[in-house]
């Protein structure tokens, strides 16, 4: 699996995802920060990338209208910040949880159209 990180999430994340030998860019390093949703699928989609985010309001519809026009994603990966906070003090617990993610699932495409809560349980 190789994972993109919405805007929103540290870039301390993905660099300490990479320590650990994953393939994890930030939208903010890659230049995608400013992209809007659908593009930023896109590109994710294009270099073969999970997304991890947390607006699943906006992408559930998307991936919804995807499917229905026979359009696919590399898939997605959504928390929630009653579950895990999007603060400086749980990044440790996004990049454990993130790590057995991607153990788990290494298949490059084994990740197509699926949705999948990030549960990051301390």
């Amino acid at each position: 699996m190789r994972l993109a990180l919405d805007y929103h999430y540290s870039p301390l994340i993905a660099e300490q995802l990479r320590d650990r030998g994953h393939d994890v860019i930030a939208a903010r390093d890659a230049g995608w920060q400013a992209e809007d949703d659908e593009p930023l699928l896109e590109l994710c989609g294009a270099d073969r990338r999970v997304l991890l985010t947390n607006n699943v309001a906006d992408f559930v519809v998307i991936a919804r209208r995807w499917h229905a026009g026979g359009l696919s994603h590399h898939g997605l990966v959504f928390t929630s910040d009653a579950r895990l906070p999007r603060t400086r003090e749980t990044i440790g617990r996004y990049v454990d949880a993130i790590d057995v993610l991607m153990r788990e699932h290494p298949s490059l495409d084994g990740f197509i159209d699926r949705i999948h809560w990030l549960r990051g349980d301390p």
